[in-house]
Protein backbone atom coordinates (compact mmCIF):
# COMPACT_ATOMS: atom_id res chain seq x y z
CA UNK A 1 0.00 0.00 0.00
CA UNK A 2 1.13 3.85 -0.74
CA UNK A 3 1.06 5.88 1.58
CA UNK A 4 3.32 8.48 0.70
CA UNK A 5 2.13 11.94 0.99
CA UNK A 6 4.65 13.40 -1.85
CA UNK A 7 4.05 13.91 -5.02
CA UNK A 8 6.63 11.85 -6.18
CA UNK A 9 5.65 8.37 -7.43
CA UNK A 10 6.62 5.18 -5.65
CA UNK A 11 7.26 2.22 -7.88
CA UNK A 12 5.02 -0.63 -6.00
CA UNK A 13 6.27 -4.44 -6.76
CA UNK A 14 2.73 -6.27 -5.09
CA UNK A 15 -0.87 -5.10 -5.01
CA UNK A 16 -2.44 -5.91 -1.70
CA UNK A 17 -5.68 -7.56 -1.69
CA UNK A 18 -7.57 -4.06 -1.44
CA UNK A 19 -5.96 -2.23 -3.62
CA UNK A 20 -6.26 -5.43 -6.70
CA UNK A 21 -10.25 -5.26 -6.04
CA UNK A 22 -10.06 -1.56 -6.61
CA UNK A 23 -7.74 -1.85 -9.88
CA UNK A 24 -10.27 -4.94 -11.07
CA UNK A 25 -13.35 -2.49 -10.36
CA UNK A 26 -11.87 0.10 -12.13
CA UNK A 27 -11.24 -2.00 -15.32
CA UNK A 28 -14.77 -3.14 -15.27
CA UNK A 29 -15.98 0.43 -15.27
CA UNK A 30 -17.85 0.08 -11.99
CA UNK A 31 -19.14 3.16 -10.20
CA UNK A 32 -18.47 4.83 -13.44
CA UNK A 33 -14.84 4.16 -12.85
CA UNK A 34 -14.70 6.46 -9.77
CA UNK A 35 -12.95 5.73 -6.50
CA UNK A 36 -14.26 7.58 -3.22
CA UNK A 37 -13.78 6.74 0.08
CA UNK A 38 -14.43 7.63 3.72
CA UNK A 39 -12.63 7.84 6.95
CA UNK A 40 -15.93 7.37 9.51
CA UNK A 41 -14.69 7.78 13.29
CA UNK A 42 -17.11 7.67 15.92
CA UNK A 43 -16.58 11.30 17.80
CA UNK A 44 -16.29 9.79 21.22
CA UNK A 45 -12.53 9.38 21.96
CA UNK A 46 -8.91 10.19 21.11
CA UNK A 47 -7.51 8.05 17.90
CA UNK A 48 -4.91 5.36 18.42
CA UNK A 49 -2.48 3.57 15.85
CA UNK A 50 -5.36 1.02 14.97
CA UNK A 51 -7.31 3.95 13.76
CA UNK A 52 -3.74 5.39 11.76
CA UNK A 53 -3.86 1.87 9.84
CA UNK A 54 -7.51 2.75 8.31
CA UNK A 55 -6.42 6.49 8.17
CA UNK A 56 -3.71 5.22 5.62
CA UNK A 57 -6.09 2.53 3.99
CA UNK A 58 -8.63 5.09 3.30
CA UNK A 59 -6.74 7.84 1.95
CA UNK A 60 -4.10 6.31 0.77
CA UNK A 61 -6.53 4.46 -1.91
CA UNK A 62 -8.45 7.35 -2.71
CA UNK A 63 -5.00 9.31 -3.34
CA UNK A 64 -3.39 6.23 -5.27
CA UNK A 65 -6.26 6.36 -7.78
CA UNK A 66 -7.00 9.55 -8.45
CA UNK A 67 -10.09 9.22 -6.09
CA UNK A 68 -11.77 11.73 -3.08
CA UNK A 69 -11.68 10.85 0.47
CA UNK A 70 -14.01 12.32 2.55
CA UNK A 71 -13.90 12.73 6.72
CA UNK A 72 -17.16 11.51 8.04
CA UNK A 73 -18.67 11.63 11.75
CA UNK A 74 -20.64 9.31 12.84
CA UNK A 75 -22.14 11.12 15.48
CA UNK A 76 -25.24 9.05 16.23
CA UNK A 77 -24.78 8.31 19.95
CA UNK A 78 -24.60 11.83 21.87
CA UNK A 79 -24.14 10.61 24.90
CA UNK A 80 -21.10 9.45 24.41
CA UNK A 81 -19.90 12.35 21.54
CA UNK A 82 -17.84 15.53 22.20
CA UNK A 83 -16.39 18.38 19.82
CA UNK A 84 -13.30 18.01 21.88
CA UNK A 85 -13.08 14.05 19.98
CA UNK A 86 -14.14 16.08 17.05
CA UNK A 87 -10.97 18.83 16.81
CA UNK A 88 -8.35 15.93 17.81
CA UNK A 89 -9.31 13.73 15.23
CA UNK A 90 -9.05 16.58 12.59
CA UNK A 91 -5.61 17.06 14.32
CA UNK A 92 -4.56 13.49 14.66
CA UNK A 93 -5.38 13.14 10.82
CA UNK A 94 -3.30 16.07 9.46
CA UNK A 95 -0.76 15.27 11.43
CA UNK A 96 -0.31 12.06 9.85
CA UNK A 97 0.03 13.89 6.13
CA UNK A 98 -3.15 13.64 5.11
CA UNK A 99 -6.15 15.89 3.77
CA UNK A 100 -9.59 14.87 3.50
CA UNK A 101 -11.89 16.72 0.55
CA UNK A 102 -14.68 17.39 2.28
CA UNK A 103 -16.05 17.26 6.01
CA UNK A 104 -19.17 14.97 6.21
CA UNK A 105 -21.52 14.17 9.78
CA UNK A 106 -23.81 10.83 9.89
CA UNK A 107 -26.23 13.97 11.50
CA UNK A 108 -25.82 15.58 8.02
CA UNK A 109 -28.71 12.11 7.01
CA UNK A 110 -30.55 12.13 10.11
CA UNK A 111 -33.65 13.49 8.20
CA UNK A 112 -32.67 10.97 5.32
CA UNK A 113 -32.22 8.45 7.44
CA UNK A 114 -35.45 9.21 9.63
CA UNK A 115 -37.44 8.80 6.11
CA UNK A 116 -36.18 5.77 5.33
CA UNK A 117 -36.99 4.54 8.48
CA UNK A 118 -40.75 5.78 7.62
CA UNK A 119 -40.68 3.95 4.21
CA UNK A 120 -39.79 0.49 5.76
CA UNK A 121 -42.35 0.90 7.99
CA UNK A 122 -45.10 2.13 5.25
CA UNK A 123 -43.72 -1.15 3.83
CA UNK A 124 -44.19 -3.46 6.71
CA UNK A 125 -40.66 -4.14 6.99
CA UNK A 126 -40.27 -2.22 10.36
CA UNK A 127 -41.96 -2.69 13.44
CA UNK A 128 -41.96 -0.60 16.67
CA UNK A 129 -41.09 -3.27 19.74
CA UNK A 130 -41.97 -2.71 23.25
CA UNK A 131 -39.47 -5.37 24.65
CA UNK A 132 -36.43 -4.92 26.93
CA UNK A 133 -33.44 -4.96 25.75
CA UNK A 134 -33.26 -8.20 27.86
CA UNK A 135 -36.06 -9.75 26.65
CA UNK A 136 -34.94 -8.33 22.92
CA UNK A 137 -31.75 -10.50 23.25
CA UNK A 138 -32.95 -13.46 24.53
CA UNK A 139 -35.24 -13.90 21.54
CA UNK A 140 -33.27 -13.58 19.24
CA UNK A 141 -32.10 -17.10 19.83
CA UNK A 142 -28.30 -18.63 19.88
CA UNK A 143 -25.88 -19.45 16.04
CA UNK A 144 -27.22 -22.17 16.50
CA UNK A 145 -31.22 -22.33 17.34
CA UNK A 146 -33.57 -19.97 15.55
CA UNK A 147 -35.14 -16.96 17.18
CA UNK A 148 -38.56 -16.33 18.27
CA UNK A 149 -41.00 -13.56 16.85
CA UNK A 150 -41.50 -10.65 19.37
CA UNK A 151 -44.75 -10.33 20.32
CA UNK A 152 -44.98 -7.08 18.91
CA UNK A 153 -43.84 -7.94 15.20
CA UNK A 154 -46.98 -7.83 13.59
CA UNK A 155 -48.63 -4.70 14.89
CA UNK A 156 -50.59 -2.48 12.17
CA UNK A 157 -48.16 -0.42 10.01
CA UNK A 158 -50.41 2.65 11.07
CA UNK A 159 -49.86 2.02 14.59
CA UNK A 160 -46.18 1.37 14.35
CA UNK A 161 -46.29 4.99 12.16
CA UNK A 162 -47.97 6.55 15.10
CA UNK A 163 -45.36 5.32 17.83
CA UNK A 164 -42.79 6.05 15.61
CA UNK A 165 -43.48 9.63 15.18
CA UNK A 166 -44.34 9.39 19.21
CA UNK A 167 -40.46 8.36 20.09
CA UNK A 168 -39.73 10.63 17.29
CA UNK A 169 -41.37 13.86 19.45
CA UNK A 170 -39.73 13.04 22.95
CA UNK A 171 -43.17 10.90 23.93
CA UNK A 172 -41.55 8.41 25.36
CA UNK A 173 -38.80 7.46 27.53
CA UNK A 174 -35.68 5.87 27.04
CA UNK A 175 -35.48 2.61 26.53
CA UNK A 176 -39.60 2.05 26.93
CA UNK A 177 -39.34 1.14 22.77
CA UNK A 178 -37.23 0.57 19.65
CA UNK A 179 -37.53 0.51 15.63
CA UNK A 180 -36.79 -2.89 14.29
CA UNK A 181 -36.21 -3.64 11.09
CA UNK A 182 -38.55 -6.94 9.53
CA UNK A 183 -36.29 -9.21 8.24
CA UNK A 184 -35.59 -13.17 9.21
CA UNK A 185 -35.68 -14.36 13.15
CA UNK A 186 -34.04 -17.53 12.08
CA UNK A 187 -31.29 -16.59 9.75
CA UNK A 188 -27.83 -18.37 9.97
CA UNK A 189 -26.45 -14.87 10.76
CA UNK A 190 -27.93 -13.04 13.99
CA UNK A 191 -27.69 -9.83 12.35
CA UNK A 192 -30.50 -10.30 10.15
CA UNK A 193 -32.36 -11.62 13.21
CA UNK A 194 -35.35 -7.84 13.29
CA UNK A 195 -32.20 -5.87 14.47
CA UNK A 196 -32.99 -2.68 16.18
CA UNK A 197 -32.41 0.27 13.52
CA UNK A 198 -33.52 3.28 15.76
CA UNK A 199 -33.79 4.10 19.34
CA UNK A 200 -34.53 6.93 21.91
CA UNK A 201 -31.67 9.12 23.44
CA UNK A 202 -33.14 12.10 25.19
CA UNK A 203 -29.65 13.74 24.99
CA UNK A 204 -28.11 16.70 24.03
CA UNK A 205 -26.21 16.37 20.50
CA UNK A 206 -23.33 18.50 19.67
CA UNK A 207 -24.63 19.50 16.50
CA UNK A 208 -28.17 18.87 15.89
CA UNK A 209 -28.91 19.89 19.68
CA UNK A 210 -32.63 18.86 21.37
CA UNK A 211 -33.91 18.66 17.41
CA UNK A 212 -33.69 14.58 17.44
CA UNK A 213 -35.02 11.92 20.29
CA UNK A 214 -34.63 8.86 18.02
CA UNK A 215 -31.27 8.33 16.49
CA UNK A 216 -30.44 5.45 14.14
CA UNK A 217 -27.94 2.34 14.94
CA UNK A 218 -24.63 2.26 13.54
CA UNK A 219 -25.95 -0.70 11.04
CA UNK A 220 -28.86 1.08 9.71
CA UNK A 221 -26.71 4.63 9.46
CA UNK A 222 -23.41 3.64 7.86
CA UNK A 223 -24.62 2.14 4.68
CA UNK A 224 -26.84 4.81 3.29
CA UNK A 225 -24.58 7.66 4.34
CA UNK A 226 -21.89 6.13 2.54
CA UNK A 227 -24.83 5.46 -0.56
CA UNK A 228 -25.86 9.21 0.39
CA UNK A 229 -22.47 10.44 -0.23
CA UNK A 230 -21.29 8.99 -2.80
CA UNK A 231 -18.80 5.89 -1.37
CA UNK A 232 -17.70 3.50 -4.00
CA UNK A 233 -15.38 1.83 -1.70
CA UNK A 234 -16.52 1.61 2.03
CA UNK A 235 -13.09 -0.04 3.84
CA UNK A 236 -13.25 -1.17 7.34
CA UNK A 237 -11.74 -4.02 9.65
CA UNK A 238 -12.76 -7.28 10.11
CA UNK A 239 -15.18 -7.01 13.04
CA UNK A 240 -17.14 -5.90 10.40
CA UNK A 241 -17.22 -8.83 7.82
CA UNK A 242 -19.84 -10.36 9.60
CA UNK A 243 -22.13 -7.06 9.01
CA UNK A 244 -21.34 -6.36 5.37
CA UNK A 245 -25.12 -8.81 4.17
CA UNK A 246 -27.01 -6.57 6.20
CA UNK A 247 -24.94 -3.59 5.13
CA UNK A 248 -25.80 -4.64 1.26
CA UNK A 249 -29.52 -5.70 2.18
CA UNK A 250 -30.24 -2.20 3.70
CA UNK A 251 -28.35 -0.59 0.38
CA UNK A 252 -30.91 -2.64 -1.60
CA UNK A 253 -33.73 -1.58 0.23
CA UNK A 254 -32.78 1.92 -0.38
CA UNK A 255 -31.89 1.82 -3.82
CA UNK A 256 -35.69 -0.13 -4.33
CA UNK A 257 -37.16 3.24 -2.93
CA UNK A 258 -36.66 5.51 -5.41
CA UNK A 259 -37.98 8.67 -4.46
CA UNK A 260 -34.91 8.36 -1.63
CA UNK A 261 -32.36 7.33 -3.06
CA UNK A 262 -32.42 8.97 -6.57
CA UNK A 263 -30.60 8.03 -9.54
CA UNK A 264 -27.21 7.52 -8.16
CA UNK A 265 -25.81 5.14 -10.63
CA UNK A 266 -23.31 3.57 -8.46
CA UNK A 267 -23.31 1.19 -5.46
CA UNK A 268 -20.66 1.22 -2.19
CA UNK A 269 -18.87 -1.27 -1.84
CA UNK A 270 -17.71 -2.60 1.55
CA UNK A 271 -14.67 -4.61 2.00
CA UNK A 272 -12.63 -5.33 5.12
CA UNK A 273 -9.02 -5.83 6.47
CA UNK A 274 -6.98 -6.88 9.74
CA UNK A 275 -7.06 -4.47 12.30
CA UNK A 276 -3.54 -2.90 13.83
CA UNK A 277 -2.76 -5.14 16.72
CA UNK A 278 0.23 -4.20 18.75
CA UNK A 279 2.11 -6.60 21.51
CA UNK A 280 2.34 -5.03 25.05
CA UNK A 281 -0.37 -2.73 24.42
CA UNK A 282 -4.38 -2.62 24.79
CA UNK A 283 -6.50 -0.87 21.72
CA UNK A 284 -9.78 -1.10 23.46
CA UNK A 285 -11.11 2.54 23.50
CA UNK A 286 -13.04 0.94 26.77
CA UNK A 287 -9.52 0.22 28.58
CA UNK A 288 -8.26 3.31 27.30
CA UNK A 289 -10.70 5.43 28.19
CA UNK A 290 -10.62 3.68 31.94
CA UNK A 291 -6.65 4.40 32.39
CA UNK A 292 -7.28 8.15 31.63
CA UNK A 293 -10.28 8.70 34.18
CA UNK A 294 -8.88 6.56 36.88
CA UNK A 295 -5.53 8.39 36.35
CA UNK A 296 -3.37 5.72 35.77
CA UNK A 297 -2.05 7.82 32.66
CA UNK A 298 -1.60 11.61 32.45
CA UNK A 299 -4.33 12.20 29.74
CA UNK A 300 -5.18 11.08 26.89
CA UNK A 301 -1.74 12.37 24.69
CA UNK A 302 0.45 10.32 28.11
CA UNK A 303 3.20 9.36 25.91
CA UNK A 304 2.82 5.73 26.75
CA UNK A 305 -0.74 5.53 25.09
CA UNK A 306 -1.36 4.22 21.59
CA UNK A 307 -3.34 7.13 20.92
CA UNK A 308 -2.10 9.31 17.83
CA UNK A 309 -1.77 12.56 20.39
CA UNK A 310 0.43 10.13 22.18
CA UNK A 311 3.01 8.86 20.06
CA UNK A 312 3.06 12.69 18.41
CA UNK A 313 3.82 13.99 22.07
CA UNK A 314 6.36 11.27 22.75
CA UNK A 315 8.16 12.42 19.59
CA UNK A 316 7.53 9.52 17.03
CA UNK A 317 7.25 10.97 13.74
CA UNK A 318 4.13 10.42 11.15
CA UNK A 319 6.79 9.32 8.39
CA UNK A 320 7.80 6.63 11.20
CA UNK A 321 4.03 5.59 11.52
CA UNK A 322 3.20 5.51 7.94
CA UNK A 323 6.16 3.41 7.60
CA UNK A 324 5.46 0.47 10.28
CA UNK A 325 1.73 0.28 8.53
CA UNK A 326 3.24 -0.44 4.75
CA UNK A 327 5.50 -2.61 6.45
CA UNK A 328 2.73 -4.79 8.60
CA UNK A 329 0.90 -4.64 5.46
CA UNK A 330 -3.20 -5.18 4.82
CA UNK A 331 -4.52 -9.02 4.82
CA UNK A 332 -7.74 -10.60 6.02
CA UNK A 333 -6.14 -12.74 8.68
CA UNK A 334 -5.54 -10.80 12.54
CA UNK A 335 -2.17 -10.71 13.73
CA UNK A 336 -0.63 -9.53 16.90
CA UNK A 337 2.23 -7.28 15.46
CA UNK A 338 5.46 -7.12 17.19
CA UNK A 339 5.98 -3.59 18.73
CA UNK A 340 9.40 -3.58 18.71
CA UNK A 341 8.65 -3.29 14.80
CA UNK A 342 7.45 0.23 15.22
CA UNK A 343 9.99 1.30 17.92
CA UNK A 344 12.42 0.11 14.60
CA UNK A 345 10.49 1.73 12.56
CA UNK A 346 10.99 5.28 14.42
CA UNK A 347 14.57 4.62 15.20
CA UNK A 348 15.35 4.53 11.38
CA UNK A 349 13.57 7.39 10.76
CA UNK A 350 14.60 9.54 13.30
CA UNK A 351 17.98 8.57 12.78
CA UNK A 352 17.63 10.23 9.10
CA UNK A 353 15.63 13.52 10.81
CA UNK A 354 16.92 13.42 14.46
CA UNK A 355 19.42 16.73 15.69
CA UNK A 356 22.14 15.18 17.91
CA UNK A 357 23.06 16.44 21.01
CA UNK A 358 24.79 15.79 24.55
CA UNK A 359 22.74 15.06 27.84
CA UNK A 360 24.03 14.13 31.15
CA UNK A 361 21.04 12.29 32.88
CA UNK A 362 23.36 10.84 35.95
CA UNK A 363 26.02 13.17 36.00
CA UNK A 364 29.42 13.25 38.07
CA UNK A 365 31.72 16.12 37.53
CA UNK A 366 34.70 15.67 35.49
CA UNK A 367 37.77 18.18 36.02
CA UNK A 368 40.56 18.49 33.69
CA UNK A 369 43.19 19.32 36.09
CA UNK A 370 45.88 20.24 33.09
CA UNK A 371 42.93 22.67 31.29
CA UNK A 372 43.59 26.03 31.71
CA UNK A 373 41.33 27.37 34.57
CA UNK A 374 38.93 29.95 32.89
CA UNK A 375 39.46 28.77 29.21
CA UNK A 376 36.33 27.82 27.01
CA UNK A 377 36.39 26.83 23.30
CA UNK A 378 34.18 26.72 20.99
CA UNK A 379 33.57 22.76 19.62
CA UNK A 380 31.32 23.04 16.44
CA UNK A 381 29.12 19.92 16.64
CA UNK A 382 27.48 18.19 13.45
CA UNK A 383 23.28 18.35 13.74
CA UNK A 384 22.92 15.14 11.45
CA UNK A 385 26.11 13.32 9.78
CA UNK A 386 23.38 11.61 8.31
CA UNK A 387 21.97 14.81 6.39
CA UNK A 388 24.92 16.76 5.30
CA UNK A 389 22.61 20.00 4.78
CA UNK A 390 21.59 19.37 8.94
CA UNK A 391 24.26 22.62 9.65
CA UNK A 392 26.45 22.48 12.88
CA UNK A 393 25.68 24.30 16.47
CA UNK A 394 28.53 24.92 18.59
CA UNK A 395 28.92 23.34 22.19
CA UNK A 396 31.39 24.87 24.97
CA UNK A 397 34.04 23.08 26.17
CA UNK A 398 35.99 24.49 29.70
CA UNK A 399 37.82 22.06 32.38
CA UNK A 400 34.87 22.00 34.01
CA UNK A 401 32.38 19.20 32.65
CA UNK A 402 29.68 16.61 33.44
CA UNK A 403 30.05 13.25 32.78
CA UNK A 404 27.80 10.19 32.94
CA UNK A 405 28.29 8.61 36.43
CA UNK A 406 27.97 5.25 34.71
CA UNK A 407 30.65 6.16 32.55
CA UNK A 408 32.96 5.88 35.28
CA UNK A 409 34.29 2.81 37.28
CA UNK A 410 37.28 2.80 40.22
CA UNK A 411 38.45 -0.88 39.74
CA UNK A 412 37.04 -2.04 35.92
CA UNK A 413 37.22 -5.24 34.40
CA UNK A 414 39.88 -5.97 31.67
CA UNK A 415 37.37 -4.99 28.80
CA UNK A 416 36.29 -2.04 30.10
CA UNK A 417 37.02 1.16 27.56
CA UNK A 418 35.23 3.76 29.51
CA UNK A 419 36.40 5.72 32.12
CA UNK A 420 39.17 4.26 34.54
CA UNK A 421 42.45 5.44 36.18
CA UNK A 422 44.78 5.24 34.12
CA UNK A 423 43.10 4.58 30.85
CA UNK A 424 42.74 7.07 28.03
CA UNK A 425 39.05 7.98 26.10
CA UNK A 426 38.25 10.90 23.75
CA UNK A 427 35.91 12.96 24.78
CA UNK A 428 33.13 13.35 22.04
CA UNK A 429 34.06 16.53 19.74
CA UNK A 430 36.95 17.65 22.09
CA UNK A 431 40.44 15.82 23.19
CA UNK A 432 41.65 12.58 24.60
CA UNK A 433 41.76 12.50 28.67
CA UNK A 434 43.37 10.11 30.84
CA UNK A 435 41.88 9.26 33.99
CA UNK A 436 44.00 10.08 36.85
CA UNK A 437 41.76 9.16 39.90
CA UNK A 438 38.40 10.39 41.77
CA UNK A 439 37.33 12.64 44.79
CA UNK A 440 35.24 10.79 47.27
CA UNK A 441 32.76 12.59 49.90
CA UNK A 442 33.04 10.99 53.55
CA UNK A 443 30.43 8.35 52.84
CA UNK A 444 32.28 7.12 49.40
CA UNK A 445 30.70 8.72 47.07
CA UNK A 446 32.49 9.45 44.12
CA UNK A 447 31.66 13.48 43.43
CA UNK A 448 34.92 14.48 40.95
CA UNK A 449 36.60 12.21 38.28
CA UNK A 450 40.03 13.45 37.71
CA UNK A 451 41.52 13.62 34.29
CA UNK A 452 44.57 15.19 31.78
CA UNK A 453 44.25 16.11 28.74
CA UNK A 454 46.45 16.03 25.42
CA UNK A 455 46.17 19.35 23.50
CA UNK A 456 47.26 17.90 20.41
CA UNK A 457 44.36 15.39 19.94
CA UNK A 458 41.38 17.85 19.68
CA UNK A 459 38.81 16.07 17.25
CA UNK A 460 40.27 17.14 13.97
CA UNK A 461 43.72 17.26 14.27
CA UNK A 462 46.33 14.68 14.40
CA UNK A 463 46.63 12.30 17.26
CA UNK A 464 49.82 11.20 17.20
CA UNK A 465 48.67 7.70 15.87
CA UNK A 466 46.76 7.01 19.13
CA UNK A 467 43.97 4.85 19.18
CA UNK A 468 41.03 4.81 22.22
CA UNK A 469 38.43 2.46 22.29
CA UNK A 470 36.08 4.86 24.34
CA UNK A 471 34.56 8.15 23.11
CA UNK A 472 32.65 9.54 25.71
CA UNK A 473 29.33 12.31 25.55
CA UNK A 474 29.97 15.49 28.26
CA UNK A 475 28.94 18.68 28.50
CA UNK A 476 30.09 21.66 30.17
CA UNK A 477 29.67 22.41 33.90
CA UNK A 478 29.05 26.56 33.20
CA UNK A 479 27.68 26.51 29.98
CA UNK A 480 25.06 23.43 30.44
CA UNK A 481 21.54 23.81 31.67
CA UNK A 482 19.35 21.73 34.28
CA UNK A 483 16.54 19.93 32.79
CA UNK A 484 13.81 17.00 33.64
CA UNK A 485 13.88 13.70 31.26
CA UNK A 486 11.19 11.51 31.29
CA UNK A 487 11.90 7.83 30.28
CA UNK A 488 8.92 6.40 28.96
CA UNK A 489 8.78 2.74 28.20
CA UNK A 490 5.56 0.18 27.18
CA UNK A 491 2.43 0.47 29.50
CA UNK A 492 2.45 -2.99 29.89
CA UNK A 493 4.43 -5.77 31.42
CA UNK A 494 3.00 -8.71 29.27
CA UNK A 495 3.22 -9.27 25.67
CA UNK A 496 -0.92 -9.74 24.84
CA UNK A 497 -2.44 -8.12 27.89
CA UNK A 498 -5.80 -8.75 25.76
CA UNK A 499 -5.23 -12.82 26.09
CA UNK A 500 -4.89 -12.39 30.08
CA UNK A 501 -8.43 -13.20 30.83
CA UNK A 502 -8.15 -13.85 34.33
CA UNK A 503 -6.48 -11.07 35.40
CA UNK A 504 -8.28 -6.90 35.69
CA UNK A 505 -6.12 -5.67 33.01
CA UNK A 506 -4.82 -2.52 35.12
CA UNK A 507 -2.64 -5.71 37.33
CA UNK A 508 -0.43 -5.87 34.25
CA UNK A 509 0.38 -2.41 33.91
CA UNK A 510 4.57 -1.92 33.73
CA UNK A 511 5.24 0.40 37.06
CA UNK A 512 9.07 1.46 35.44
CA UNK A 513 6.66 2.98 32.36
CA UNK A 514 7.74 6.37 33.48
CA UNK A 515 10.83 7.08 35.25
CA UNK A 516 11.26 10.81 36.32
CA UNK A 517 14.89 12.04 35.70
CA UNK A 518 15.51 15.26 37.70
CA UNK A 519 19.34 15.99 37.87
CA UNK A 520 19.79 16.43 34.58
CA UNK A 521 22.18 18.47 32.30
CA UNK A 522 22.27 19.51 28.84
CA UNK A 523 23.62 21.46 26.27
CA UNK A 524 22.33 25.10 26.60
CA UNK A 525 21.51 24.85 22.31
CA UNK A 526 18.60 23.16 23.52
CA UNK A 527 17.26 26.53 24.83
CA UNK A 528 16.66 27.06 21.45
CA UNK A 529 14.90 24.72 20.27
CA UNK A 530 10.89 24.05 20.30
CA UNK A 531 8.42 21.71 21.72
CA UNK A 532 8.44 18.26 19.68
CA UNK A 533 11.85 18.70 17.98
CA UNK A 534 13.56 15.64 17.05
CA UNK A 535 16.44 14.19 19.15
CA UNK A 536 19.12 12.03 19.36
CA UNK A 537 20.78 12.08 23.23
CA UNK A 538 24.38 11.03 22.00
CA UNK A 539 24.73 7.30 23.23
CA UNK A 540 21.55 6.92 25.28
CA UNK A 541 18.58 7.47 22.87
CA UNK A 542 15.76 9.56 21.00
CA UNK A 543 14.30 12.15 22.73
CA UNK A 544 12.06 15.30 21.67
CA UNK A 545 11.17 18.44 23.61
CA UNK A 546 7.66 18.24 25.62
CA UNK A 547 4.91 20.68 25.14
CA UNK A 548 5.52 21.67 28.96
CA UNK A 549 8.54 22.71 28.68
CA UNK A 550 9.50 26.24 28.83
CA UNK A 551 12.91 27.70 28.60
CA UNK A 552 13.10 27.90 32.67
CA UNK A 553 12.46 24.49 32.84
CA UNK A 554 13.75 22.51 29.81
CA UNK A 555 11.79 19.04 29.91
CA UNK A 556 12.43 16.24 27.22
CA UNK A 557 10.73 12.90 26.85
CA UNK A 558 12.06 9.76 25.69
CA UNK A 559 11.07 8.54 21.95
CA UNK A 560 12.67 5.40 21.86
CA UNK A 561 16.36 3.72 22.79
CA UNK A 562 18.81 3.36 20.49
CA UNK A 563 18.40 -0.59 20.73
CA UNK A 564 16.19 -2.82 21.61
CA UNK A 565 16.50 -3.98 25.23
CA UNK A 566 13.57 -6.03 25.84
CA UNK A 567 14.20 -8.07 22.97
CA UNK A 568 17.32 -8.48 25.24
CA UNK A 569 15.04 -9.34 28.14
CA UNK A 570 12.96 -12.12 26.41
CA UNK A 571 15.55 -14.15 25.12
Amino acid sequence: MINNTNEESVEKKTLNFIEAAVENDLKEGKNNSKVQTRFPPEPNGYLHIGHAKAICMDFGIAKQYGGVCNLRFDDTNPVKEDVEYVDSIKQDIEWLGFKWNNIYYASDYFQQLWDFAVALIKQGKAYVDEQTAEEIAKQKGTPTQAGTDSPFRNRPIEENLRLFQEMTDGNVQEGAMVLRAKIDMGHSNMHFRDPIIYRIIHHHHHRTHDAWKVYPMYDFAHGQSDYFEGVTHSLCTLEFEVHRPLYDYFIDELIETPELAGEAGYRPRQMEFNRLNLTYTVMSKRKLLTLVKEGLVNGWDDPRMPTICGYRRRGYSPEAIRNFINMIGYTKYEALNDVSMLEAAVREDLNKRATRVSAVLNPVKLIITNYPEGKVEALEAINNPEDENSGTHIIEFSRELWMERDDFMEDAPKKYFRMTPGQEVRLKSAYIVKCTGCKKDENGNIIEVHCEYDPNTKSGMPDSGRKVKGTLHWVSCAHSLPAEVRLYDRLFNVENPAAEQEKDFRELLNPDSLKTVTNCYVEKYLSELKPADYLQFQRIGYFNIDQDSTPDKLIFNRTVGLKDTWGKLNK
